[in-house]
């Protein structure tokens, strides 16, 4: 079955991931590129994306006739999405397993962040009828 696990994670801003040192960003990239290359060789990975900080954000809805209207930024939220990851894993405890060490991902020194790491089952559509 597909899930999406979904990295709710740092504040934006001066206390974020772009305050850390050099080696510490390196670090943490590192360690979600190995996670990405370690369920690719496990049949595990379906994708993943890291998200643009959260001044980027609109929210956007269907207004007159169709026309999108737009809101936001939101820069003054606490956490946000900083992106997913998709993966296929045969029983909902592998992929808690995979979330967990997710959210283990070095930060500021080396030390585990142990971020919020949602996961959700992906829907998948009913059986055909005959």
């Amino acid at each position: 079955m597909k899930y999406m696990l979904m990295m709710n994670t740092m504040k934006a801003g001066p206390e974020g991931i772009t305050a850390w040192a050099k080696q510490d960003i390196e670090a943490h990239i590192a360690y979600m590129l190995d996670l990405n290359k370690d369920l690719t060789a496990s049949g595990e990975f379906v994708s993943a994306e890291g998200l643009t900080f959260p001044d980027q954000a609109r929210l956007v809805r269907a207004g007159k006739d169709g026309i999108p209207i737009t809101d936001g930024v939101f820069p003054e939220s606490k956490e946000f999405l900083a992106g997913y990851w998709i993966v296929d894993a045969a029983t909902p405890e592998r992929a808690y397993a995979i979330a967990a060490r997710a959210s283990a991902a070095p930060g500021p020194g080396g030390a585990p962040l142990n971020m919020g790491i949602e996961v959700r089952p992906i829907m998948s559509l009913p059986p055909k009828s005959s």
